[in-house]
């Protein structure tokens, strides 16, 4: 039984969905605050595996290891597409955010998934970053990331 996580930018938390089906065909609403709006995000150990402590049990640490060589050759091979992509076309801006947001483990907040799925469809970055530019700075908050990291939910809920 696949299980996805999708993050509600309302409430800054990580929820855990377990649906009968590999694809499921609905979204969820949030537990929390009934927000329809919830965005799936990368699972943990999409990333990267943890690495083991000490002890021999894995450290989670919070994010991914940045210096786990496979984190850094992850972020040399975006460093390797980033460099032959067009920058002027939306399509392709809007797939290396999503690739960034995948290698670093980042949660898609929902103004940044408004963004990106514009992008996908062609519209032109400067309108859109006219018109998004300050919600995503609020979800960024001051320091550059999203409202501190989201805090996980350790509930399991059916999709």
């Amino acid at each position: 039984m696949p299980i996805y996580e999708f993050l509600c930018g309302h409430c800054n938390r990580i929820f855990s969905f377990h649906s009968f089906r590999v694809k499921p065909t609905r979204r969820p609403t949030c537990p929390r605050c009934s927000a329809t709006d919830l965005v799936r995000v990368p699972s943990r150990f999409g990333i990267s595996a943890a690495p083991k402590s000490e002890g021999g049990r894995a450290d989670t640490g919070g994010g991914p290891d940045l210096d786990d060589p496979r984190m850094e050759r992850e972020m040399m091979r975006l460093a390797a597409e980033l460099e032959g992509m067009d920058e002027n076309d939306p399509r392709a801006m809007a797939a290396a955010v999503r690739r960034m947001t995948e290698v670093a483990g980042e949660p898609v907040t929902p103004t940044m998934e408004e963004m990106i799925r514009r992008l996908e469809s062609g519209e032109d970055p400067e309108k859109v970053e006219e018109e998004l530019g300050a919600a995503l700075e609020e979800e960024m908050g001051e320091e550059g990331g999203p409202r501190g990291e989201p805090e996980r939910d350790e509930g399991l809920y059916p999709l």
